[in-house]
This record gives structure tokens, sequence and C-alpha cells, in this order.
């Protein structure tokens, strides 16, 4: 089979449940010589690099093939399906030829285990290699790093990647049990994500790289009987004492052939919530002690995180935007990290004292309006605007 037919193929497989979804087509100057027009089919997709950017980014595996059982997986062992694999070669030159070609920016690449987490995770490393000392390629790389892999692997794979993940999958043990009998949470899998963050700290300590190689894991979730609270204390855990730089959720969606086939499909407004709630953990100050949770330790649904603390906490006793600190216009609905930036420098120009101004520094006063005084007055806005 030919190589860019492999790749639709594996494509046709892999939900992207990370760095982005939309798929995007190839510019014309890419569209010779096998390569797809709908890159999608290729297993392109316009990955979020934050700060509003995007890049076109090949996602796919090595091999198809894998010997665990994880009951969510289409790719688990006993599945009746045609596999395919790629030499290491084969990967790296058909993603140069992409590469060359404009169609894409950068390689997110992972694999099914095969002969062991060690063995595949040096098929893994070989494609890099071969990308970043014999073709020269010095652009994005997100490697995935398998169960099972050695120290010295990890290392290597954080000398040569951008970003280097592994996959947690389960919240607790118990929960891990249940979606991936065959892996260890605390015996395998969270060792390595501690040996990542040791080389990242490295990194850093001794100015090995100009950007220390970022960390990210993903959690299943919505079908292990997981409550918010579980998943989001992990997520705290591996923010602050990891340094993590993501931690994706996978909201479970059942796969025929599977054991969880039967299972609904999580729901899409928690999984909204759970997003919102962990980048209030990771971005804006917030502790697990102020989340809202209900009981069971389930989030609201019904309105996001960020806005029920500020109902309970600001509704009563405004903030003043003129002198409150960046953390605490952090707080405050419809302002995000850039916007209370710009407030914060902007107040040193002029008092903010009506709507208006924020409008002016791109913020939109919609959500902000009920909770904040400007110069000791609290603004005029319409009702409707609380939602």
């Amino acid at each position: 089979m030919e190589v860019f037919e492999k790749l639709q193929a594996v494509a046709a497989g892999i939900e992207h449940e990370e760095e982005g979804t939309p798929p995007i087509t190839l510019p014309k100057r890419a569209v010779e010589n096998g390569c797809a027009k709908d890159t999608s089919s290729l297993g392109v997709f316009r990955a979020q690099m934050g700060g509003g950017k995007t890049m076109p980014m090949l996602k796919s595996m090595l091999t198809t093939a894998c010997e665990n059982n994880c009951h969510y997986c289409i790719f688990r062992r006993p599945r009746n399906l045609q596999r395919y694999t790629f030499t290491p070669e084969e990967m790296a030159d058909a993603f140069m030829k992409m590469v060359r070609r404009g169609a894409v920016e950068g390689l997110f690449l992972s694999s099914g285990v095969i002969g062991g987490g060690a063995k595949s995770q040096d098929h893994l490393l070989k494609t890099i290699e071969i990308l970043r000392l014999k073709y020269h390629y010095r652009g994005y790389m997100h490697l995935k790093v398998m169960p099972g892999a050695e120290e010295a692997q990890i290392e290597r794979a954080m000398q040569l990647s951008t970003r280097v993940s592994i996959n947690l999958e389960g919240v607790t043990p118990a929960r891990l049990k249940f979606l991936a009998p065959m892996k260890n949470l605390y015996g395998d899998l969270f060792p390595r994500i501690q040996m990542m963050d040791r080389f990242r700290k490295d990194q850093i300590q001794n100015h090995t790289r100009p950007f220390p190689t970022s960390i990210t894991t993903q959690l299943v979730v919505g079908v292990a009987g997981e409550s918010d609270v579980e998943t989001l204390q992990l997520s705290e855990i591996l923010y602050k004492q990891y340094g993590l730089a993501r931690v994706y959720y996978s909201g479970f969606a059942p796969a025929p052939d599977t054991p969880l086939e039967n299972y609904p499909a999580m729901d899409y407004t928690r999984y909204i919530r759970l997003y919102q709630a962990s980048f209030l953990l990771r971005d804006y100050g917030f502790g697990m002690e102020e989340l809202p949770f209900q009981g069971g330790g389930y989030l609201p649904l019904n309105v996001d995180p960020k806005l029920a603390w500020a109902q309970e906490n600001f509704a009563e006793c405004p903030i003043e935007i003129n002198q409150a600190g960046l953390e605490m216009l952090l707080r405050i609905p419809g302002i995000g990290k850039l916007g209370a930036e710009r407030i914060y420098n902007g107040r040193k120009e002029q008092k903010l004292t009506d709507l208006q101004q924020l409008v002016k520094l791109g913020i939109s006063p919609k959500r902000a309006a009920p909770f904040i005084l400007m110069n000791g007055h609290r603004p005029e806005y319409q009702m409707d605007l609380w939602g």
C-alpha cells in the first residue's frame, strides 16, 4: 500500500482529541504527487498553539496494531480490523514531503504497543531522529511516550521533541482498571510523568534548550464513574506539582466492538465545564476549594464555574477595577489574562469610568458589568447581561 494511502487509513481511525480539531485543505502547491486535497483525510488538523495562533499538523501513528486491551479504544488487541504499520523511514519521508509542499508545519506522532513499550518507543525515537538529524527538520514535534518506556528513552525524546505526553487515562487506579485493565497508574504511568518533570527541570536549570520540552497528558472522562472532583484534583496536582502544560480530557464516545460500546457518550456540557474549571486551576489562580462543586462532586451544568464563583463572591461586593490587582481582575467573568493586563496597564494612563472604555481595550463588558465598580460606581447595564 502506498504511504499516503496508509496515512489516510490511519487517519480514519484517529479522533483528534488533542491540540485542536478543525480539518483543513491543502494549499494549491501541496496538491501534488499523491497528497489528497482534503488533508484531514491524511490526519492533518489545525492545532491550537496558544495566543490565538494555529498550525497545520499531521497527527498519525507508526502502527495501529496494539497488544493492549483498553476497553474504550478502537485499536484494542481483540478488535477485528485491518492494521497499518509504517517504518520510521516511511513516516519521516512522508512527513517531510508534506512539509516541503506547505501542507503541514508540525507532527504529532503516536503508536500502538507491539513487543512492549520500550521496543515501540525505539521506533518512535528513530523516526524523530531521522527528522532532526537526517532532514534537519527544526519545527514542532509532539511525541507520545509509551507505557513501559525506559528512562533513557524518555530523556532522548525530550531532547528531540517540542512536546511529549503519556496518557494517564484513568484518574485513579480503580478508574484506570475499568478503562484499561492491562495498565498500572502508579506502577507504570505516573512514574513516567515524574521522569518527564525531572528532565524538564534539568533543561531549565542547565539551559540545554531555548525552551524546555512541554509535557501533557490525557484523561478519559465520562464513563468510569469518576467525579469532577476526582478529575480536577488530579489535574491540579499535575499542573502545580509536575508542571504540565495541559491536561486534556477525552470525553467518552462509545465505539463498536468494544466492551463499552453500550455505555452512553459523555454529556458535552459536562465536558466543557471540566475544561473551564481546569483553566481556572492552571491560569487563574483558583484552588480546588474555590470551585463550585455540587452534590456527588460534580460541577453545575447550568453555569460556568468562574461565573458561579463571582455570583457568590462579587454580586454583593463588586470589585473596583481601578484598584484590583491582576490576580483579582482575573476572577471577574469576561476578563481573561490579556484583558486583565490591558486593564492593569490602561488605568495607569486614565481611570476607567464607563463600560465603553472596556470595549476600547478589547474587552466585552457583558459578563463583567454586574461584578465591578468603575471609579466607585456600578456601571449601568441591562439585566439580561447577567447571564
